[in-house]
């Protein structure tokens, strides 16, 4: 990440203006303090914009790569900046639905643009009493089906998001189908 000095960046604070009155009509204390604005100005108008670095919807393209790693999100350099925006802007979300169906689900729509159904095993139940068995068998293997949605089925950007987000018990295997699953019993 760089800032650089805008050229001509006018100060909105020139400091030749808050000088005392033995130096306002001085000529060279005049040019001195100009040549300061021109090094103060990028600083200064950072510092009175600087809520627009920390949202990533505004903030500089690269200061949104380095907005990432604060929270904790991975982009894939590929990603067009609108994407890359949005994952910053909905980290938080992700992170806590990390390693569940739905957040599978969420990660795919918003980084490939594809739908997705994941078929992971037997369920949970309910129960008031403690050692009441769990439902099924244990898995090891999840199926994740995808779809087109806002875009085609880029299989290695699908891949690598189930990667990412499948947890390390299970095997994600990945299947594109041409369109929407058929329910079943219908």
């Amino acid at each position: 990440m760089s800032r650089r000095a805008v050229p001509d960046l006018p100060s909105r604070y020139p400091l030749g203006d808050l000088l005392p009155a033995l130096y306002a009509g001085d000529d060279f204390a005049q040019r001195f303090t100009a040549g300061l604005d021109s090094v103060l100005a990028p600083i200064l108008s950072t510092m009175d914009n600087i809520a627009g670095y920390f949202d990533p919807r505004v903030a500089p393209e690269d200061f949104v790569s380095w907005l990432a790693g604060w929270v904790s999100v991975e982009l894939d350099p590929a990603w067009p900046p609108p994407l890359r925006r949005a994952v910053v802007m909905r980290a938080v979300e992700l992170h806590r639905r990390n390693g569940t169906v739905r957040g599978l689900v969420d990660r795919l729509w918003l980084c490939a643009g594809v739908h997705a159904r994941v078929l992971d095993g037997p369920g949970a139940v309910w129960s008031t009493r403690p050692g009441t068995a769990l439902p099924g068998n244990a898995i090891t293997r999840a199926v994740v089906q995808v779809w087109p949605g806002r875009s085609a089925v880029d299989r290695k950007q699908v891949d690598a998001v189930v990667e990412a987000a499948c947890p390390i018990h299970l095997t994600c295997t990945v299947e594109v189908l041409p369109g929407p699953p058929q329910r079943e019993g219908v």
